[in-house]
């Protein structure tokens, strides 16, 4: 337990990602608070939490990483649990949100499952959200509390803005529907952007048709939020690499790296590829070609704002270059 401004504090975590807790429990002096997480012979999820929480402000670090449907029973449970022992709030540090792509019917008959997932924690007991890039800012609205999303640019571009000092650089979007995330890295590095043309003739498969924008000798930046099975990314690259980049880097928030990921990832055009930490990546899934930046600093002062009334705001600043 911690105090702040008289407040008494207690951060858990549960099974998705204890390093990015404890890494947050570092940074914000907040030691991590004991609860047990077990599975009944049938695989029902059963909880413990080990110490009172009773009038306490509760953070619980559960990102809804794969297993997704696992992580979220969890963390559901244990919203549970401490709704039933007197929690005076109860605050859920989810970097990714799972479920977070599907928030709009596409087609007919299809649900709307980031709004069910909004449902479930608010239902469950919930007092506060703490996300990271969700994939579609419209998401906040699907929720009756408050949610906060935090933002990742500043970490990636701090890190481009040292590794890239003087490069002649371009944004890239590997899709029409990210020019405006690669717009706004673009005008804080001052590039400019191309944007790849493409199409999907199925899920998980893409068709690129070609490139807007000059690439020729720059060194391209390909900026996402989610990267999954890899294959738009791997595609980007080989693409800007035909058309005369001089090399092609890649950046995601949340790196997903199902199935063949990251086999495509080392075989292809990609000199390297950084992300965070908001998913914590196994060892099948480490790579030399991939860098991952930690989130715990930024995360571990949103809590602290939050317990001492701070606003969250001046936590997106972007530091000029030195």
């Amino acid at each position: 337990m911690a105090i702040f401004n008289g407040h008494k504090i207690k951060l858990f975590t549960l099974s998705a990602n204890r390093k990015l807790a404890e890494e947050i429990s570092q940074y914000s002096n907040i030691p991590l608070s004991k609860c047990e997480v077990h599975r009944f012979a049938d695989g029902e999820i059963g909880m413990n939490i080990e110490e009172t929480v009773r009038g306490h402000h509760v953070f619980v670090v559960q990102p809804t990483q794969s297993p997704v449907n696992e992580h979220l029973m969890e963390l559901l449970i244990m919203i549970d649990a401490l709704k039933r022992a007197s929690a005076k709030n109860i605050n859920i540090v989810m970097p990714y949100y799972g479920y977070s792509r599907q928030d709009r019917k596409a087609a007919s008959r299809q649900p709307i499952s980031a709004k069910l997932v909004a449902n479930l924690l608010q239902v469950a007991g919930a007092t506060r959200v703490l996300a990271m890039d969700l994939h579609a800012g419209q998401i906040q609205g699907f929720f009756d509390i408050p949610i906060d999303n935090f933002v990742a640019m500043p970490i990636i571009v701090e890190h481009f803005n040292k590794k890239l000092k003087d490069e002649e650089i371009v944004i890239v979007s590997p899709d029409h529907g990210g020019a405006v995330r690669a717009r706004e890295m673009g005008n804080i590095m001052n590039a400019p952007i191309a944007i790849i043309d493409k199409r999907r003739p199925r899920a998980n498969e893409v068709e690129i048709m070609g490139i807007v924008g000059d690439v020729q000798n720059k060194i391209a930046i390909i900026i996402d939020d989610i990267i999954d099975t890899a294959g738009t990314i791997c595609s980007a690259a080989s693409a800007l690499k035909a058309a005369g980049a001089k090399e092609v880097y890649a950046a995601c928030t949340h790196p997903i790296f199902s199935g063949p990921a990251i086999e495509r990832i080392n075989k292809s055009a990609i000199k390297e590829l950084i992300c965070t930490n908001t998913i914590n990546l196994s060892e099948d899934k480490q790579s030399e070609k991939i860098i991952q930046l930690s989130i715990a600093p930024l995360m571990a002062q949103g809590i602290l704002n939050i317990v001492q009334d701070q606003p969250l705001s001046g936590l997106f600043k972007y530091k000029e270059p030195e």
